[in-house]
């Protein structure tokens, strides 16, 4: 009887030894957790600098965090705001850069003023930008930009108002890393005076041989405004017409002062005027509004044309108020900049200066498309 018992027994002891093993291990995994909050609380931590883009882990797309968040710092600075072709300009810019290069764009209005606008570049220098592009107030002063971004390390791109070439020249010979993105303004000058002679005048209403002209231009000393005068006349008369200017004056780029300028103009000389030149736009569009309460009828007894092709202007054409225009084309200028300055970032070289084509715009041309 006893064998029979200690075989039920022992049986019953087996169980109770697992049980006792069982309760053991589970009691030493809950202690464990229990003596271990450092590493719950670091891989907590973890967890909560990935999700903020401090760490280095990895988000649901398996893109790395830190790489996914990280955006360049472009800074720009704009001579000044209320200029219509640097508005499209830096609008385009500032898109461009945001939606091809995913970067974070400051815009800056220097407001006409030259320390101001050396003032902002320092500020975008100081706090470690990856980038700088500048439009420039005073040409003249282009070298104290470049060298200050050349001593932080920092890429520059100067843009629509360049600088001089022995200053371009300097960045070359001292292997700086800045380059501007420009025009030939002597082409925009030369289209301008080749849509006058593509009327059915020539820009000679009375056929006496010559054309009569005002020429309302930019700011002084501005090469821009220098060549483009320059070179319309130019064209004219490598195109065989002589030439007469009657009236000329500096509007600085503004269509109020364009119109001041053009009814002045109109006042002194009257029906002897039969071509106002304007070096941009927005003085060409001031210009028609005196060429209307004057009486006078644009392609019928005076020609008028600009530099920009603004949306204003390109209307007019197409109304028959304004000759032509020339195509400023600030959307092929400002992702030239872009890719420019997204090259340097990238340690790869580029060249000291780049040029977008104009591309004349007449009634002539418009009627053709």
């Amino acid at each position: 009887i006893m064998k029979k018992r200690e075989y039920r027994i022992f049986p019953i002891c087996l169980l109770l030894a697992l049980a006792v093993c069982f309760l053991a291990a589970c009691s030493s995994g809950k202690g464990g957790t229990q003596e271990s909050p450092g590493a719950s609380k670091s891989t907590s931590k973890s967890t909560s600098e990935s999700a903020n883009g401090s760490g280095n882990g990895v988000d649901d797309s398996g893109e790395s965090t830190e790489a996914a968040e990280k955006k360049l710092r472009i800074g720009v600075a704009i001579y000044r705001y209320d200029d219509n072709f640097m508005k499209l300009y830096r609008e385009e810019l500032r898109q461009y850069l945001e939606e091809a290069y995913n970067a974070e764009v400051v815009v800056r209005n220097a407001r006409g003023e030259q320390e101001e606008q050396i003032s902002q570049v320092n500020e975008f220098i100081e706090a470690g930008y990856d980038g700088i592009i500048v439009n420039l107030v005073d040409t003249d002063r282009a070298g104290v930009i470049a060298d200050s971004c050349h001593e932080a390390g920092i890429p520059l791109v100067f843009i629509n108002r360049e600088p001089k070439a022995d200053e371009q020249a300097r960045w070359k010979t001292e292997k700086m890393v800045v380059s501007c993105i420009g025009t030939d303004s002597k082409q925009a000058g030369t289209y301008q005076g080749g849509i006058i002679l593509e009327t059915e005048k020539r820009g000679d209403f009375n056929g006496d041989g010559v054309v009569s002209y005002v020429m309302i231009m930019g700011e002084k000393d501005n090469e821009d405004s220098n060549y483009r005068t320059e070179y319309s006349i130019k064209a004219l008369e490598d195109g065989g017409m002589k030439t007469e200017k009657l009236f000329s004056g500096h509007a600085d780029w503004n269509k109020e002062e364009g119109r001041k300028l053009a009814e002045k103009a109109l006042a002194l000389y009257g029906r002897r005027i039969e071509v106002i030149f304007c070096n941009n736009d927005a003085m060409a569009n001031g210009a028609w509004e005196a060429i209307d309460a004057a009486g006078r009828k644009t392609g019928k007894d005076i020609y008028l044309v600009g530099v920009d092709a603004l949306e204003e202007t390109v209307q007019y054409i197409k109304e028959g108020k304004v000759t032509g225009t020339v195509l400023n084309d600030h959307t092929g200028q400002s992702h030239t900049a872009a890719d420019v300055l997204m090259k340097m970032i990238h340690g790869d070289e580029a060249e000291t200066r780049y040029l977008v084509d104009y591309v004349k715009i007449s009634t002539i041309s418009t009627l053709q498309k």
